[in-house]
């Protein structure tokens, strides 16, 4: 074998070696994965059984090795099953490494103009005066992906966005205040929206239900979400599972210029953006 060494009795070649690092890699990412989850347990007394199971094949058990069998042919469905949650984990983990998302326009067409040419000046209004009053909101922004899912699980209204409606949706005695609102082609698609709630471990035990739901939304699509706590007052940005907090109207304005517009139109716009906050 090109390349190749011997270990005693062992002779080993470097794509054997690469093959061991690279299982070494995927194991321990697989370990911090499901580190601090119920999921760990499991996939431990998973290994542990597999394990077993070649002992006893090895070792010449046939009936016991039958059993085992049987059990061990569908190991990898009954694991996409047991596992999907950390299945999905893993793979939008892989998918933000590669930044395929951010980066690459297959269909370019689907993010249409609307979207750019929406006025944020309706949402930074309604979010100071609702921070000044402690009065919690949530709004996420569609991006390449349309939040349909969520959309329908709240009530639709497809209504044309304003300050006033805003307020009036998360009035604390409205019965659409429960839930976010989701803006879709710069408009107000759905209100009462459900939204996943991350299960991230790291997330700080300060943010409360609103926070731990933007967290989640972002980190399984591409959505942008605006969050004003109702117990601090506070202003926050989500994206891709990062929240900016604590800002102003001048620092909330330069952000969703940032990220929900073009990059060649961020400059302009959150130039022109500021100087009106200047002059509010």
């Amino acid at each position: 074998m090109i390349g190749s060494f011997s270990i005693g009795f062992l002779r080993i070649g470097w794509i054997d070696v690469v093959d061991v690092l690279l299982v070494t890699t995927l194991f321990y990412q697989l370990y911090k994965l499901l580190t601090g989850s119920v999921a760990l347990k499991v996939f431990l007394g998973f290994m542990s059984l597999y394990l077993f199971y070649l002992v006893v094949k090895a070792a010449g058990m046939e009936l016991l090795t039958s059993i085992l069998g049987q059990f061990m042919s569908v190991g990898v469905l009954a694991g996409i099953i047991l596992f999907q949650q950390e299945i999905r984990r893993f793979l939008l983990n892989v998918g933000k490494a590669t930044s395929f998302g951010s980066r690459l326009r297959v269909f370019p067409w689907r993010r249409e103009a609307g979207t750019d040419r929406m006025n944020v000046t309706p949402f930074i209004e309604a979010a100071k005066s609702m921070a000044g009053k402690e009065t919690g909101a949530l709004i996420a922004f569609s991006m390449a992906s349309d939040l349909k899912f969520f959309a329908d699980s709240g009530d639709l209204l497809d209504s044309t966005v304003s300050k006033r409606l805003l307020l009036s949706i998360f009035n604390k005695t409205s019965p659409l205040h429960d839930g976010a609102v989701i803006i879709a082609n710069g408009r107000i698609k759905a209100a009462r929206c459900i939204l996943p709630v991350s299960e991230n471990p790291d997330v700080p035990a300060s943010m409360g239900l609103r926070h731990r739901a933007a967290i989640g939304l972002t980190e399984v699509t591409d959505a942008v979400v605006l969050v004003v706590s109702e117990e601090t007052g506070q202003i926050s940005v989500v994206r891709g599972g990062e929240v900016f907090r604590n800002l102003s109207g001048a620092d909330l304005r330069a952000r969703l210029n940032e990220f929900l517009f073009d990059a060649d139109a961020r400059p302009a716009a959150t130039a022109a953006a500021t100087a009106a906050d200047v002059a509010a």
